[in-house]
């Protein structure tokens, strides 16, 4: 199926191997969210940490890849992963970075990355601010399907505050939601 311009559904990302926040939203509408869990196995199942990573992302593509397909999602906009504290945490930030970027270029849908201080100041008023003030600010913005994990809420509630940014700055976004 060819995708056109006439597809509103847009994919908000909030990029972690650990926990990938995901959001299908058309205009203010939250259509689905979640957050896509992976931990480690490698010393359990006895296989090179880089394997153990592919097989991370891979469970975090599926995810992404069926919510594509199932919302007809027309674009995606993304937190630009940042800053590290180690060499670990480093290739991980490259990893789903890399990954997001492959998603859109294979399937041909248009990405926009915006940073975690644009869509805070965007959201709040400030660059940075907490987990709470976050989730207080998109519940009040949008109705969220929220759930009793506190992670997992966090991370919905960091894409949708990407997709928030993108609603107010990007011309793609603007265009789609007419």
């Amino acid at each position: 199926m060819e995708r056109g311009i006439h597809k509103k559904s847009v994919l908000a990302l909030d990029p972690s191997l650990t926990a990938f926040g995901w959001a299908v939203l058309q205009g203010t509408t939250v259509l689905d969210a979640g957050c896509v869990k992976t931990e480690t196995s490698g010393k359990k199942s006895r296989i090179r940490k880089t394997d153990d990573r592919m097989r991370r992302v891979s469970e975090i593509n599926a995810v992404l890849c069926e919510k594509i397909r199932m919302y007809d999602v027309a674009y995606i906009v993304s937190e630009l992963p940042h800053g590290s504290q180690s060499a670990v945490a480093a290739i991980a930030i490259g990893l789903v970075a890399g990954q997001v970027q492959g998603i859109a270029d294979a399937l041909e849908i248009g990405i926009e990355w915006f940073s975690e201080g644009d869509s805070k100041n965007h959201l709040l008023g400030k660059r940075s601010a907490s987990k709470g003030e976050t989730i207080a600010a998109i519940d009040k913005a949008y109705n969220v399907p929220w759930v009793s994990a506190k992670y997992v809420n966090e991370a919905i509630a960091d894409s949708i505050s990407i997709y928030h940014v993108a609603r107010h700055m990007s011309p793609t976004i603007k265009f789609l939601m007419t």
